[in-house]
């Protein structure tokens, strides 16, 4: 019970479709589509969950599709000072962040511990800031090493730019998301 509210045969109560608890009419009134956890039409949902639903819904329907169509990276491992162009996207199963350039990686999602998003053009005023890669650090499978990844998006290829600013954008709002999941 997550609610209050004294229930009798005249005051209902409604579980939450995404949590489970208990509560009134009035506090599990917010009715949103649940995909992931296949209630495609809009179904009863507390305040809080309704809000990480439509949170949810937005990144499935717009930065899903650019995560999975992938962009172009300058990537360096660990300490090196050499880097290599690859092409990083996330599976079709959504499970694995995969590298493909003259070598192929496949990170598991659940490995990750951390990203940091790189921008540039801060200003102390406020102003504008851009996306031009990323640090991700995750632990390698049966080890507890931690392993940390460089992305940068390549200064010479002007229409890819803007490409890797759109999946770096998309990956920052995924991150948040997986932060808040775990949080929960």
């Amino acid at each position: 019970m997550q609610c209050d509210t004294k229930f009798d045969f005249i005051t209902r109560k409604h579980h939450c479709r995404r949590c489970g608890k208990c509560f009134c009419d009035k506090c599990c009134s917010k009715k949103v589509p649940l995909p992931r956890m296949c209630f495609v039409d809009p179904v009863r949902q507390c305040a809080e969950c309704a809000l990480v639903s439509q949170k949810e819904t937005e990144f499935y329907d717009k930065q899903l599709k650019v995560l999975m169509n992938g962009a172009t990276f300058f990537v360096t491992l660990g300490t090196s000072d050499k880097s290599e162009l690859m092409v990083c996207r996330l599976s079709n199963n959504q499970r694995y962040l995969v590298l493909d350039g003259d070598s192929h990686y496949e990170i598991e999602i659940v490995q990750i511990s951390t990203v940091q998003i790189l921008t540039e053009g801060f200003t102390p005023g406020g102003g504008n800031t851009r996306a031009i890669g990323m640090i991700l650090q995750y632990k390698v499978p049966g080890s507890e090493e931690v392993t940390q990844m460089k992305f940068t998006a390549g200064e010479d290829f002007s229409c890819n730019k803007k490409l890797s600013a759109a999946w770096l954008a998309a990956m920052h709002k995924a991150t948040k998301l997986l932060y808040e999941s775990r949080d929960q």
